[in-house]
């Protein structure tokens, strides 16, 4: 097995829970604990992981309302906007995509008014030439 392919699998195991113990990495992998832990060293070094986080039950993510908001922005106020979209808490992910939208703008609030409110806050920001908003019903896969 390849270093590469080895990293990516230990990447999958952190993903599914960043405090997994070395020595289950280590099992699971099939490598020594040593290993694992030079593995994870040298990634956390190289950039590769450069932070562990926690994961949210779901009872928690199923009280929260999440959405998708395709944004239109003005090319020139594209980096003002990024920088005010950071500053908003309940955005939780900005991708920028190709098609007729600039930005998928993912926000996550505790009800139906907040995230009005926070889509509203988006769609007024100066250089947001256009929203559309698509409220998820559910989540089937999350890796």
């Amino acid at each position: 097995m390849t270093k590469v392919n080895s990293d990516r699998k230990l990447v999958a195991l952190l993903r599914e829970n960043a405090r997994m113990p070395v020595t289950e990495l280590a099992r699971r992998l099939g490598v020594s604990r040593s290993t694992v832990q030079s593995r994870l060293e040298k990634l956390e070094r190289n950039g590769t992981i450069t932070g562990y986080t926690a994961k949210l039950s779901g009872d928690y993510l199923a009280a929260q309302l999440r959405a998708h908001l395709m944004v239109t922005v003005s090319p020139k106020y594209s980096g003002a906007v990024v920088k005010a979209l950071e500053a908003i808490m309940d955005v939780k992910t900005v991708h920028s995509v190709s098609g007729s939208f600039d930005m998928i703008v993912i926000v996550e609030a505790p009800s139906v008014a907040e995230l009005d409110a926070v889509i509203d806050e988006i769609g007024a920001l100066e250089g947001v030439e256009r929203t559309m908003s698509s409220i998820v019903l559910s989540t089937r896969i999350d890796r």
